[in-house]
């Protein structure tokens, strides 16, 4: 989608016209729900998560005016599966593919429990955004399509045409970059 139709649906959102949901949903749906469904491996959860985004979407803008929607829309329905993943693992249930990618980012970053008890979310949330920054754009994409997006090291492979024995090498060298820059920063 250009930025042309994006700012479009925003348009609609800031006045209050019903129709830029629809138009998120033809325009967005299926990536959201492929995001979804990657971390939850449940349709009716993911159908879910999508119904909880647009009524999110809804409710937030206006006030809040994001410079891309797209990328909104993703950090939207990323956090809601994710909390419904991290609600549903109380009750032995899951989807692998996102299991499998947060316990190799999870063992990187040493206990997620020390590191809430020690540091603020945010403060985390700006170092790996610049940690990202210093990494070639392929290698960044690889690590964001692994650990943000959820995806099979197999799709990563397919996407960039290497091997998953590749892939799996460039993660964690990535991973270990980023231990090695945290710890540099005084946050590991």
């Amino acid at each position: 989608m250009n930025q042309k139709s994006e700012d479009a649906i925003l348009g609609l959102l800031n006045e209050r016209d019903e129709t830029a949901l629809a138009e998120i949903q033809n325009t967005y749906g299926k990536l959201c729900y492929k995001l979804a469904n990657d971390i939850l491996n449940s349709r009716e959860d993911s159908e879910e998560c999508v119904n909880d985004m647009l009524l999110k979407v809804w409710k937030t803008i206006p006030p809040k005016h994001p410079d891309s929607l797209v990328a909104y829309l993703i950090t939207i329905i990323r956090n809601t599966a994710v909390n419904r993943y991290l609600a549903r693992k109380t009750q032995k249930r899951g989807g692998k593919q996102f299991e499998a990618a947060w316990e190799e980012l999870e063992a990187t970053l040493e206990s997620r429990e020390d590191l809430n008890d020690t540091i603020d979310t945010h403060e985390l949330t700006r170092e790996i955004e610049r940690f990202l920054e210093t990494l070639t754009p392929r290698t960044r994409n690889i690590f964001l399509r692994r650990y943000y997006m959820s995806e099979s090291i197999a799709e990563i492979s397919a996407a960039y045409n290497m091997s998953a024995s590749a892939v799996k090498i460039s993660l964690m060298r990535t991973r270990d970059k980023l231990k090695s820059y945290l710890r540099e920063e005084g946050l590991l």
